[in-house]
């Protein structure tokens, strides 16, 4: 299936053309892009020119940041084409479920990933607390925002999402692998003074589990979901590539080795032939959560 990759920046080019070029379902025709480009790849500027020029893509998958995004999904879905989102899948829980009721009208589908979801260890994760009780838990994501979104401003502008960017990745992760539901209690969000967004967050969620988010730590950066269930404890590192219980390491099952990005087109491959969708909530709806209630704290101002 031939497929259009919208904004060409660091993710796209780190994870998602190179899962696209490797994968048996998928051909990358086109991209769409004010600057970038893939060689030897069709590159345009403008998705409506695209969208009017290429019947033949099926499907459009977008890499641009959260606020721009609905109105590109839209364009997108309203010319008859299948929409892959990263995540987050919008700047806003309504953009969302209105995509999602766009798709389903047009009988098209919108698939909202969560990247961090296909790690090694996660369905394991998953399996082995399916029949346990979370009694509490600790989720430490701490890294460097200069690492991995070295002078892009728009993080902290108004949509951008702050440390939740990275943070959502284990809020997708404990939604996926909870054995029941969890809803926040508090927040405490660390905004720079010369900044819209969160450089840090303190969360307490139901059944005893706290994150700490940071944007400002070097040197190795920390992903890690520990929780104590009726059970035992277990430990997810590396944003879900690592999984130890009561101590012990366990190995990974050999079909999660093959990446997170290639299985994120995988699952896309397989919505598209079913004609459904895949818009899970949840982690975003959280992220809402903190940002309306959550209390707000003035720290240094941030500078790249």
């Amino acid at each position: 299936m031939k497929i259009a990759l919208v904004g060409i920046g660091k993710i796209a080019l780190d994870q998602h053309v190179p899962a696209l070029r490797a994968s048996p379902d998928w051909e990358l025709a086109a991209t769409v892009s004010r600057h970038g480009s893939v060689d030897g790849v069709e590159a345009w500027r403008d998705l409506d020119a695209m969208l009017a020029a290429r019947s033949d893509i099926r499907v459009i998958s977008l890499c641009v940041p959260p606020a721009p995004r609905f109105d590109l999904a839209a364009k997108a879905l309203q010319a008859g084409r299948y929409v892959m989102l990263e995540k987050p899948p919008g700047a806003t829980l309504s953009e969302c479920a209105t995509l999602q009721a766009m798709a389903q009208n047009a009988r098209l589908g919108v698939f909202a990933t969560w990247h961090s979801r296909e790690a090694a260890m996660v369905a394991p994760a998953k399996a082995w607390l399916t029949d346990k009780i979370v009694r509490s838990g600790r989720i430490t994501w701490r890294e460097d925002v200069r690492k991995w979104h070295p002078g892009q401003d728009w993080v902290f502008d108004a949509g951008g999402m702050g440390v939740f960017d990275p943070g959502i990745n284990a809020l997708s992760i404990l939604t996926e692998i909870l054995p029941c539901t969890v809803h926040l209690r508090a927040a405490t969000l660390e905004v720079p003074q010369n900044r819209q967004m969160p450089i840090a967050a303190q969360l307490d969620f139901s059944n005893n589990i706290s994150a700490d988010f940071d944007w400002r730590q070097t040197g190795p950066q920390t992903w890690s979901i520990a929780l104590e269930t009726d059970q035992g404890t277990l430990e997810l590192h590396d944003g879900g590539a690592r999984m130890v219980v009561d101590g012990t390491p366990q190995n990974a099952p050999t079909d999660a080795l093959s990446g997170e990005y290639p299985r994120l087109y995988q699952r896309m491959a397989q919505l598209v032939r079913a004609g459904a969708s895949d818009m899970d909530m949840r982690p975003l709806t959280l992220v809402a959560d903190a940002f309306m209630t959550g209390a707000r704290v003035s720290v240094d101002p941030f500078h790249f």
